[in-house]
């Protein structure tokens, strides 16, 4: 019998709630060093990791120059309020579906080992996925495909899906010929994950779980 198709599902914002609560730190951080966006232009960012962020948002001469230290500032705010973040409706139960259908289920996150261990927990996956990704298997972050590559090694597989919440999602899978199903769980809209390239949307983890037999993972 072949090998089913393994399914990388993102985390931030796909299978945990984050998404606000890191615009809101990484909207601390800059203020700190006297940079002042609006939460919303932030969160048209998210998706992409803090070695990406920093200078797409303030320009790279700005990251050069102080991105470490707002990368540090918005890792410090963000844990300090990280037991605000709660599993998102049907997470567990979409990880629980794919495993019974046969597929390796690895969780894709550049977060920190500490956030990971949190997710983790909140998600009572250990035992239940098949792998998992740290900050410690990238070298860049998200639109660039080091997490996507980095998941199906850890499973020793050459195709999957993603299943995420962001162009920034959609974007690196595609550079490395991975599909992704998108979920409208990060707050951009249907359209715009449609115009990155998602091959289907869907408005919540429980409808992509009740369509499973109609999408790529099949």
């Amino acid at each position: 019998m072949a090998a089913r198709i393994a399914a990388i599902l993102d985390i931030d914002g796909t299978l945990v709630d984050t998404n606000y609560q890191h615009a809101v730190a990484w909207y601390m951080a800059f203020r700190q060093h006297d940079v002042f966006l609006p939460v919303w232009r932030i969160h048209r960012h998210l998706g992409m990791g803090g070695d990406q962020l920093v200078g797409a948002l303030a320009g790279e001469a700005f990251d050069r120059e102080a991105g470490d230290a707002v990368r540090g500032a918005h890792d410090a705010l963000y844990l300090a309020g990280i037991q605000s973040v709660s599993v998102l409706d049907g997470a567990r139960a979409l990880i629980e579906e794919l495993k019974r259908r046969g597929h390796p289920v690895v969780l894709a996150s550049s977060a920190k080992q500490r956030e990971a261990d949190h997710y983790l927990d909140l998600l009572d996956g250990r035992e239940l996925v098949d792998a998992w990704t740290t900050s410690d298997d990238v070298e860049r972050t998200k639109p660039d495909p080091d997490l996507v590559r980095a998941a199906l090694a850890k499973l020793g597989h050459e195709e999957g899906v993603m299943v995420g919440d962001t162009p920034w999602d959609v974007e690196a899978a595609a550079r490395v010929g991975v599909p992704t199903i998108a979920v409208l769980t990060g707050g951009f809209s249907a359209e715009e994950l449609r115009e990155a390239g998602a091959a289907n949307v869907f408005g919540s983890l429980g409808e992509l779980r009740e369509s499973l037999a109609g999408t790529p993972l099949g």
